[in-house]
């Protein structure tokens, strides 16, 4: 089967706790965007923002990872908040500003209104993309 790569747009404070407890939740903890990924493709994480509950801009890469098996499930978060989730192996490594990538990435079509690219929350990458992305996050032995 063919490898896929993928951007989820999550808050940099979330992805934190995605990296801390080895999981993927998009899209508010919906479970289409975990449906379309499989097994053995990579997601990286672009954070426009640092914390959910705040808008300062933060315009980063913040992870990378692989996603390890099929099992889509959903964790009991309080208040009737039950998302959709996916186990993930996170690689080490350092988060790196988008502004520098932009002109490069060819998944950003305007370049001068280039959040565009982001406003579903979750999408398909080329191999291209994810390799010039990636080879400025992984710390160096991963």
């Amino acid at each position: 089967m063919k490898r896929r790569y993928w951007i989820g747009v999550v808050s940099r404070d979330h992805v934190l706790k995605g990296v801390h407890g080895g999981f993927t939740q998009l899209c508010h903890g919906k479970e289409g965007p975990l449906k379309r990924m499989g097994t053995g493709d990579w997601i990286i994480y672009y954070s426009s923002k640092k914390n959910f509950k705040e808008n300062t801009p933060y315009q980063k890469f913040t992870a990378i990872g692989k996603i390890i098996d099929n099992h889509i499930y959903q964790c009991d978060m309080g208040n009737g908040f039950i998302p959709f989730r996916r186990n993930i192996d996170f690689l080490r490594s350092k988060e790196i500003p988008i502004h520098p990538l932009i002109p490069y990435l060819s998944f950003i079509v305007n370049k001068k209104h280039w959040g565009y690219a982001f406003r579903f929350g979750h999408l398909e990458i080329s191999e291209q993309d994810f390799h010039l992305i990636a080879k400025q996050m992984v710390i160096k032995g991963e």
